[in-house]
């Protein structure tokens, strides 16, 4: 059994680690209500968009834009991947890339060739790790993402689309449920169909002004970025309330182990107060 000092030093230790996750916790949740207000904010405008895009894909314009003409064959294909900047969010990164990495095994077994645009220094540093080609990046979000940054990663990867580079672009990131439950998904970007934008309410066609090319590029170009900046703010409030959840199953098992080492701790002292006594006893009793 190790000594009373020993085990006063590991309780200590484990008080010690015990208040940062706490704070962690704390710092978490509140981060947390942000990203979750963050989130619901940006949904509306996301769904707006959608349905202006799902009216255009069924809309015959006398111009059809690239990202709307599906590819005789896909020969490559262009993912997104959405991580955090950060760890201590439990398995949060590791199943999103977990599941993008099946997804890639899958195309990669049907012989296409696969470019990445990793969005999170988790995901980037995965990326570079195995070995993937990267075609663009983007790190350092912060608590506050910011679609201006985005936008360029992105462009790379739509450009690619129009110059006939990529064939199909894929996102993965992480969506939020509830508080408890995120759920690692891989939606296809590119190319549109009416399937993937929803169901329009009617049938609409529009009036351009000035011309429907000018139009179209414009507002299928925002409709990519809003679900990219979605998948962003999705991840990010997924991303605090993973790390709160773990953080407080972090201070529970600390406490518990707290709790296990004062009662080994006052056994060692109990059983060295018995032998003090039992020394002191046959003492007395030898003089």
């Amino acid at each position: 059994m190790a000594g009373s000092k020993e085990i006063r030093t590991k309780i200590k230790s484990v008080e010690n680690t015990r208040k940062i996750t706490r704070a962690m916790e704390m710092v978490a949740a509140a981060k947390m209500r942000k990203a979750q207000e963050r989130m619901r904010a940006a949904r509306p405008y996301a769904e707006k968009i959608r349905n202006v895009a799902a009216h255009l894909s069924r809309a015959n314009p006398e111009y059809k834009h690239p990202f709307l003409v599906k590819r005789d064959s896909v020969k490559n294909v262009g993912l997104i991947v959405v991580t955090s900047d950060k760890g201590l969010c439990g398995g949060l990164n590791t199943n999103v890339l977990r599941l993008a990495v099946s997804r890639m095994k899958t195309w990669e077994s049907e012989e296409k060739g696969i470019v990445l645009c990793p969005i999170g220094n988790k995901g980037f540093g995965f990326m570079n790790r195995i070995g993937a080609n990267v075609k663009s990046h983007m790190v350092g979000l912060g608590d506050t993402p910011h679609i201006e940054k985005l936008i360029g990663a992105v462009k790379i990867m739509l450009d690619a689309y129009v110059a006939g580079e990529i064939d199909a672009i894929y996102l993965s990131y992480n969506h939020f449920i509830n508080t408890m439950k995120q759920e690692p998904r891989v939606e296809q970007l590119l190319p549109l169909s009416g399937e993937q934008i929803g169901t329009a309410s009617g049938s609409w066609d529009y009036i351009y002004e000035p011309d429907a090319k000018k139009v179209i590029d414009e507002l299928l170009v925002r409709y990519m970025e809003s679900l990219v900046y979605q998948a962003v703010v999705e991840n990010m409030a997924s991303e605090q309330s993973a790390r709160m959840v773990a953080m407080k199953a972090a201070s529970d098992n600390a406490k518990s182990v707290i709790g296990e080492l004062k009662l080994v701790y006052n056994k060692a002292r109990q059983a060295a107060i018995t032998k003090e006594i039992s020394e002191i006893v046959g003492g007395a009793a030898a003089v």
